[in-house]
């Protein structure tokens, strides 16, 4: 179980880390000036982590993101993200309950994993988003890029039915966090062998303008 559960933490926090850049990024200078909104409902925060040398994959279901984005002037773009650990899901019940003990991510004491924006650049043809990340009270600086998966105007008969939504824009975060950074899954056997101390996280985020 602790295995299933530690698997669980690390993609968890990965995918948080992900998220937050997503969202700081989720207008690329292509796509305009205005008010962009994370749609939640095509947005997933991913994590994965190794048990022994099988990947095992999961989730977070509840967040919120504050994001505000100058196309012309990407750097003075800023983002706010808030995950709920609780909200971990890997498809087992068990190991979800374990992950939010406080063997990993003591959900009771550390509700939010959250992530705030100090800066945004432009890098090529990604977006970097520099902030902090904070999981169990472990606060680090973090570097998350972001590749523009593309944008799109949403022709006029069709914006009504979209909730008045006239672009849309699509990106895909990708990186890595070493969990014992954040103190998370650490002190046992199981812990430290089964499971691997490197989380990958994506993070597929849609934003809308109107």
């Amino acid at each position: 179980m602790q295995t299933s559960w530690t698997r669980s933490l690390f993609r968890v926090t990965r995918a948080v880390a992900v998220v937050s850049a997503l969202l700081a990024l989720a207008v690329p200078a292509q796509a305009g000036t205005g008010s962009w909104t994370v749609d939640p409902a095509h947005t997933k925060v991913n994590f994965s982590v190794n048990h022994f040398m099988t990947p095992v994959t999961g989730s977070f279901e509840d967040f919120d993101i504050d994001l505000a984005y100058d196309a012309e002037r990407p750097e003075r773009s800023t983002v706010k993200a808030r995950i709920k650990t609780a909200s971990v899901d890997t498809g087992n019940t068990k190991r979800d309950d374990h992950l939010r003990s406080a063997d990993w991510f003591e959900a009771e004491k550390y509700p939010y994993i959250t992530f705030e924006s100090t800066a945004v650049r432009a890098q090529g043809n990604r977006l970097v988003a520099f902030g902090t990340l904070t999981i169990k009270g472990e606060a680090k600086k973090v570097e998350l890029p972001i590749t523009l998966l593309g944008t799109a105007a949403i022709p006029g008969e069709m914006q009504a039915m979209l909730g008045g939504t006239k672009e849309v824009a699509s990106f895909q975060a990708k990186t890595s966090l070493v969990r014992g950074d954040y103190a998370v899954g650490v002190g046992s056997w199981a812990s430290n062998m089964v499971v691997g101390s490197d989380v990958g996280i994506e993070i597929l985020l849609e934003a809308h303008r109107k």
